[in-house]
């Protein structure tokens, strides 16, 4: 995750400053991974109770 929202947001020079566009870029991204990975979690821990598992 860590390079995969670097690589899409962090489009210029690294300085110690992230514009508010590459900011606003990153939150965004991490939290569609945060989202995606809850999802995921939800969607196993489903699979695993139909399964008669706890």
């Amino acid at each position: 995750m860590t390079s995969m929202c670097w690589d899409k947001c962090v489009t210029g020079t690294p300085s110690n400053r992230f514009s508010r566009s590459e900011e606003s870029c990153l939150s965004y991204c991490v939290d569609r991974f945060l989202d995606t990975s809850l999802k995921l979690v939800q969607l196993i821990q489903d699979q695993r109770n139909a399964a008669g598992g706890q």
